[in-house]
């Protein structure tokens, strides 16, 4: 039906829904010919059944009159006018207003437009797509989905890391998460390899084509030095001078690991490059026994014996360091590595020290705290806070 047709009835009597609908029925019958007697329209499926709601009220009754049509709104409002024309309802005079006729096709439009705001609302609502919300889950996935524990040592690895013919050994946890975050899924982290390189990192190497990636600093140097000491490492690559791993973009880890060399091509470009860095050491020695210190405006009453010399000579390459006491006799050779525990811990007394490594901060302060008078290495890193009572030098202020 297209419409519906609402009247209000009021009858001066008690009468029955049955009975007003025969009354209009009966009242309109001929009215307009038989193209509009509403039997007919009913049968003929133009006009639907006539719907009444009455009550009864100080013996009268009133009531609402529903009549749907499917005729066209000039003939539904005829039908309308149709009904006004009622006026008894058996012995009772009756009344009969029409006070809407409603366009269903638009009731429904209405009704379905509304449902539609309420849907598309809700759906809104609850599958908004929250772009820093699906990076934070992306970025969630990266760090902890991917990352398995490997071996008894629970060493942080990429989730390829047994299955690939390739592992790619890092230092730390943060090398393995950034290199997940490029698509490297075969990487394992030896943890900074304090003192010992992990048993199952050494035996993936044995049956593995085995990368060592590891940052551009002195302690990816000494880590590497381990390494190649207890692995079989087949390739090296080395993050930029400075770097860590753990701070490469995409494209810096694909270059460091597409320009990754063979182990021996390696150690012969260390040892050119120290070599080339070596100072001529003068083989004219005046003084067989000592030999003054230079700059004795900073060490005063230091003098060096010449054996010290070959030590320092001796150390090159090995990433040790050699104790002495106060008359210049050697105490311990140990890795660098553990020189700053060793001086916090021995109950030696310490007089100097010549290491193969780069004097730094810890070790600068470490000196201080056991009263080491001096102390000469490779190179001397930036010390913000120099130590009193303690000289630091360079083997190139002693050689050269």
């Amino acid at each position: 039906m297209k419409y519906m047709i609402k009247a209000k009835v009021e009858v001066d009597g008690m009468v029955e829904k049955s009975d007003i609908i025969g009354a209009i029925f009966g009242q309109t019958e001929g009215l307009f010919g038989p193209d509009f007697d509403l039997r007919e329209l009913q049968d003929k499926g133009r006009i639907g059944r006539i719907s009444v709601d009455i009550k009864h009220q100080g013996g009268k009754t009133y009531g609402e009159i529903y009549l749907p049509s499917n005729l066209d709104k000039a003939e539904t409002a005829l039908v309308a006018a149709m009904l006004e024309m009622v006026d008894k309802v058996g012995p009772f005079n009756a009344r009969i207003r029409v006070v809407d006729i409603v366009d269903l096709r638009y009731e429904k439009i209405r009704k379905i437009t509304e449902r539609a705001k309420e849907i598309l609302e809700k759906w809104f609502r609850e599958r908004t797509v929250d772009v820093r919300e699906i990076l934070n889950e992306i970025e969630s996935a990266v760090k902890t989905g991917g990352i398995i524990k490997y071996g008894p040592e629970g060493l942080v690895a990429g989730p390829e890391v047994d299955k690939s013919d390739t592992v790619i050994i890092v230092e730390g946890r943060a090398d393995v998460i950034n290199l997940l975050r490029y698509g490297y899924k075969n990487a394992i982290a030896i943890e900074g390899a304090k003192g010992k390189i992990p048993d199952s990192v050494i035996k993936l190497s044995r049956r593995k084509k085995t990368i060592a990636f590891l940052d551009g600093d002195h302690a990816g140097d000494l880590i590497l030095k381990e390494l190649l000491r207890v692995a079989k490492v087949d390739y090296i690559a080395r993050a930029p001078p400075g770097r860590e791993v753990e701070d490469l973009t995409g494209k810096e880890i694909a270059k460091a690991l597409k320009n990754a060399v063979p182990v021996q091509v390696y150690l012969q470009q260390v040892s050119k490059k120290q070599e080339a860095a070596k100072p001529q050491v003068k083989q004219q020695v005046t003084v067989p026994e000592v030999t003054a210190v230079p700059k004795p405006e900073v060490l005063e009453t230091f003098q060096i014996p010449q054996s010290v010399i070959k030590d320092m000579e001796s150390i090159r390459g090995s990433l040790e360091a050699i104790i002495y006491d106060d008359k210049w006799r050697k105490i311990d050779r140990i890795p660098v590595r553990d020189l700053v525990d060793y001086l916090l811990s021995t109950d030696k007394k310490v007089h100097a020290i010549v290491m193969d490594g780069i004097v730094t901060q810890r070790v600068a302060d470490a000196c201080s705290v056991k009263g080491v008078k001096l102390v000469v290495g490779v190179r001397v890193a930036t010390i913000t806070k120099k130590p009193a009572g303690t000289v630091i030098l360079t083997f190139d202020d002693i050689l050269r």
